[in-house]
């Protein structure tokens, strides 16, 4: 039968594919528009789960606060290249998801991914699985990290779109509390006070900088003595109070909040690919093995 351009136009308009494919969908399902965006979404199931297994470490990080400063969120979603990163598709989808986190309960990206969208794009994972067949890439909901009845009022730094940090701070205002996320995206720390390193870390530590100690030769009693120093120094590298303000490296973070009369209660910070592996290609032995060649 024939396919009028205006159901073709409507098919696009509700699916966003493209025109061919909406054509072909309508033609195998003899003009019937609601099949056919069933039979685009199955194939779109298809085409996720062959792409499942492709590495998505590029992407974009979004977080939302609530109006009364007290609920947050920072969700990290993955494409395979920045390429599609920069696509309007993806961004769009990226904010849909930061909506739909913020406004449910899910405290996982499992959870996330059953929780119905916004409009009738159904739950964030039938969008996500959407969005692959429209972009031709793996995308993925990776990490969500949720702030729920903050302490004191939440606070947030997004640098370009691959760096997100919040945080709860007592006291302070606006300004503050956003220089403190600047400063955390910049240095990473790894939690707030000496109180809260791991005791894993702190040991490891203490025996790389003893096993540095005696390499140098120095006697037990010295070894000791600078052992304690390397950790006092350490403690204030990998902690957020004992860092140089980053605007200021005269003074360390923790005074900086003790003047201002604040303090902070937790912080996240998510940097989109950390800890994933990417693959590493050479171009030309891809070329070759493509087309059956090998070098001996």
């Amino acid at each position: 039968m024939a396919i009028s351009a205006s159901l073709v136009k409507e098919l696009r308009e509700r699916t966003g594919a493209g025109m061919m494919e909406c054509k072909k969908a309508l033609v195998e399902t003899g003009g019937d528009i609601e099949a056919a965006i069933e039979a685009m979404r199955k194939s779109g199931q298809a085409k996720a789960a062959k792409k499942a297994g492709r590495i998505a470490a590029d992407g974009i990080v979004e977080l939302r606060i609530s109006d009364d400063g007290k609920r947050g969120v920072i969700v990290e979603i993955n494409s395979e290249t920045d390429f599609v990163a920069k696509d309007d598709n993806f961004a769009s989808f990226a904010a849909a998801v930061a909506d739909c986190a913020l406004a449910c309960d899910a405290t996982d990206a499992d959870a996330l991914a059953e929780q119905p969208m916004a409009g009738d794009a159904g739950t964030v994972n039938a969008a996500r699985e959407a969005l692959i067949a429209k972009v031709g890439e793996n995308v993925q909901v990776r990490r969500l990290v949720r702030f729920d009845q903050a302490q004191g009022a939440l606070h947030s730094y997004r640098h370009g779109v691959r760096i997100g940090v919040m945080l709860d701070m007592v006291g302070g205002d606006a300004d503050l509390g956003r220089d403190i996320a600047m400063h955390i995206a910049a240095t990473n720390p790894l939690c707030v006070s000496a109180d809260e390193v791991p005791a894993e870390a702190l040991a490891k530590e203490r025996e790389i900088f003893r096993a540095q100690a005696l390499e140098s030769g120095k006697p037990e009693n010295i070894v000791d003595k600078i052992i304690e120093g390397r950790m006092r120094k350490y403690m204030e590298e990998v902690t957020l109070l004992g860092q140089a303000f980053v605007k200021d490296p005269d003074q360390q973070v923790g005074d900086l909040l003790k003047k201002a009369g604040a303090s902070v209660v937790r912080f996240a910070r998510i940097e989109v690919g950390e800890g994933i592996e990417k693959k590493s290609e050479n171009f030309a032995e891809e070329v070759q093995a493509q087309a059956g060649m090998r070098n001996d």
